[in-house]
């Protein structure tokens, strides 16, 4: 496809974007020099519950009390 010039680009955007959602690749260019590519963004990823499973350990006392220099870091006072 020919470069597009970036004033009927923004004339265009709804049916430039339906046409880079077929599959087309528009090239939009500025003072006759190609400058951006508009390509459709593909699917999102669905996200698989469990694919982390045995990686990842979670220490015995992570919700154990925090110590009180910590804790006062936390809470803005001093130790």
């Amino acid at each position: 496809m020919e470069p597009i010039p970036l004033a009927d680009a923004k004339n265009n955007l709804s049916r430039l974007v339906d046409a880079a959602c077929d599959g087309q690749e528009i090239v939009i260019a500025k003072h006759g020099r190609p400058m951006a590519r508009l390509i459709a963004a593909g699917k999102p990823t669905k996200l698989r519950y469990g694919t982390l499973k045995g990686q990842i350990r979670v220490a015995d006392d992570f919700d154990a009390e925090l110590p009180s220099e910590a804790l006062a870091g936390f809470e803005g006072k001093p130790a």
